[in-house]
C-alpha cells in the first residue's frame, strides 16, 4: 500500500479588481507558488467545485456575483475544501465585519491598503498554517 502525496503548490486568487489581482498574484508567485485566478466569487466557487488541490486561497470580500465571505462559508461546509486555509482582503473596516469574516472560517484578514511586504508576510503565515497542520496529521 502507498500514499499519494500532492506536490502541487497552487494558490487560488479571487478579486474583481485587475490591479489588486495582479498585486496578489505577483506576491504569491514571488513565494514560488502557482496562481489560479478567478475574476469574481462565482468563478472562484466553480473552480473549487471542480478542483480542491490548493495550498491556500485569497479572496476579496466584495466581488460581483458572490462575495468572498460566501465562498469561504461554502468551503467550510465541504469536507474536501475545509483543509484549504483562506485569507480575506478588503477595504471594509467595520469591526463587526472583521469578526464575521473570521467566524466564517478565514484564517487571516488583511485590510486594504497594504504593502507588498505585508501581503507576503500574511501569505507566508497562511501557507505555514497549512504546512503545520499537514505535519501534525
Amino acid at each position: 500500500m502507498f500514499t499519494i502525496t500532492h506536490t502541487t503548490r497552487r494558490v487560488l486568487v479571487a478579486d474583481d479588481d485587475p490591479v489588486m489581482r495582479h498585486l496578489v498574484t505577483s506576491a504569491v508567485k514571488s513565494l514560488d507558488y502557482e496562481v489560479v485566478i478567478a475574476n469574481d466569487g462565482r468563478e472562484a466557487y466553480r473552480i473549487l467545485q471542480s478542483d480542491a488541490d490548493f495550498k491556500a486561497a485569497v479572496f476579496d470580500l466584495m466581488m460581483p456575483n458572490l462575495r468572498g465571505l460566501d465562498v469561504i462559508r461554502y468551503m467550510r461546509t465541504e469536507k474536501r475544501l475545509m483543509r484549504i486555509p483562506a485569507m480575506m482582503i478588503t477595504t471594509e473596516t467595520d469591526s463587526k465585519l472583521t469578526s464575521e469574516i473570521l467566524a466564517a472560517g478565514a484564517m487571516v484578514f488583511l485590510p486594504k491598503p497594504f504593502t507588498r511586504e505585508q501581503l507576503q508576510t500574511t501569505l507566508r503565515m497562511l501557507l505555514n498554517t497549512m504546512n503545520g497542520a499537514r505535519k501534525a496529521a
